[in-house]
């Protein structure tokens, strides 16, 4: 009988009373809830050393982040995020997994986090940033899924990717947006090459990559 992998998200939301951004995503890969991490991985939320979203924040913010598993490496993520009032609050709390590997379909059994419950704590956050669309077991496909819960949809604002949603929440009436980013991740390159925007940047600029487009999209919503 095949043994099942509990992954439980390792990091609490980073979220202060100054919070007004965000980001919303699922899991971090397994091997940052054993912790066996691997070297260049940064022991924080959304530090593989294979994810692009800190090296997209350091392309657009120039930060000069180190991208090794050290304090400093986090100490410089944090202190970015509380500059920017931008805290980090992961959907999913655990998931059950047949096969250990970071793939948001491998998920079962999931258990998500009350994020309306942050919400309503915090109630200067105006607006969700989630690192990928409404595929599904995708960050706004969950988020869906824990509205539905309270009687609560979204509202399409724009149909172009970046998405973008709003939604009143149940208890205290804010109005909150949703940005539904290009997912930060390798696995989501070959859907960015889809993009007809990003072909016809590419052939206007031969060496302009999906982490260039990413930049651009990124930078006006952070």
């Amino acid at each position: 009988m095949q043994k099942i992998f509990k992954h439980i998200h390792p990091y609490e939301p980073f979220i202060d009373n100054s919070t007004e951004k965000l980001i919303v995503g699922t899991l971090p890969p397994p091997r940052f809830t054993t912790g066996d991490l691997k070297e260049g991985d940064v022991n924080f939320c959304y530090g593989s050393r294979d994810g692009q979203l800190w090296p997209i924040l350091n392309k657009i913010f120039d930060l000069n982040l180190k991208f090794k598993t050290t304090s400093k490496a986090i100490d410089q993520r944090k202190i970015f995020l509380k500059d920017r009032k931008i805290g980090i609050c992961d959907i999913v709390a655990s998931a059950e997994r047949e096969k250990i590997d970071a793939s948001d379909l491998g998920m079962q059994n999931i258990a998500l986090r009350n994020v309306l419950g942050y919400l309503e704590e915090y109630q200067k956050i105006h607006t969700l940033l989630f690192t990928g669309g409404n595929s599904k077991n995708g960050p706004e496909y969950f988020f869906r899924k824990h509205l539905k819960e309270s009687a609560v949809a979204l509202k399409l604002i724009s149909n172009e990717v970046p998405r973008i949603h709003e939604f009143v929440h149940p208890s205290t009436n804010k109005l909150i947006r949703t940005v539904s980013l290009t997912a930060p991740s390798g696995a989501a390159n070959r859907a960015v090459g889809s993009l007809d925007l990003y072909k016809k940047m590419k052939s206007e600029n031969p060496k302009f990559n999906t982490i260039d487009f990413r930049v651009l999209q990124y930078k006006k919503y952070f």
